[in-house]
């Protein structure tokens, strides 16, 4: 399954305020929420803070991927977040994170959370990748920017 088949246009956030680790989950988790409410927030924040104590999911090169997994839920949620200014997210390479994918999978699902898990990183191993969408104006241009890469792979 394609990224840009699981991430609604509507959970891309152009402009992350949150300045630090837990803010910018908060913000991810909202956005989540406001495309499907019928998710419980703090479960979700719960299951991202009990991931993040195991290790960082900040993997370098400006990126990080919270994830985690939830019971309940049908199927995977993805948000994308772009920060501006960056947000220490106690990456790896020491440097802030500046474009995020939040993932939340079915407790269940082991197979389909580990490969979006690793076709996200694929995609954002790319330099001119992570450019665009730091150089896109706005949601649309993001979600056209994951379109457009997915279809060139």
């Amino acid at each position: 399954m394609k990224i840009s088949e699981l991430l609604d246009p509507r959970a891309i956030i152009a402009d992350m305020q949150a300045k630090d680790k837990p803010r910018a989950l908060v913000e991810l988790t909202d956005s989540l929420i406001s495309c499907d409410p019928s998710l419980n927030g703090d479960a979700v924040i719960s299951v991202l803070q009990e991931r993040e104590r195991l290790g960082s999911t900040g993997i370098g090169d400006g990126v990080a991927i919270p994830h985690g997994k939830l019971a309940g839920i049908p199927e995977l949620k993805l948000v994308f977040g772009r920060s501006h200014s960056g947000v220490d997210f106690e990456s790896m390479d020491g440097q802030p994170a500046y474009l995020f994918f939040l993932l939340i999978a079915p407790e269940e699902s082991v197979g389909v959370h580990l490969k979006t898990l690793a076709r996200i990183s694929k995609l954002l191993k790319d330099v001119s990748v992570r450019k665009k969408l730091l150089d896109a104006p706005d949601q649309a241009a993001i979600y056209q920017a994951i379109l457009d890469q997915e279809e060139q792979s």
